[in-house]
């Protein structure tokens, strides 16, 4: 799975599952930073997203 920064995701997984985000930056494998709709930068597995 390809993800590349500034594409919008779906969480799957934990309690903000259904939130659409948007990549910011990838960490290493296994890894994103995420940013939510608030605005708020998160770590993120990425087994954990779906992009829309």
């Amino acid at each position: 799975m390809a993800l590349d920064k500034g594409m919008k995701c779906v969480l799957l997984a934990g309690r903000r599952t259904g939130e659409i985000v948007t990549i910011e930056e990838k960490i290493d494998d296994n890894f994103v930073k995420v940013k939510t709709q608030k605005g708020k930068i998160r770590k993120c597995n990425i087994t954990h997203l779906e992009p829309l």
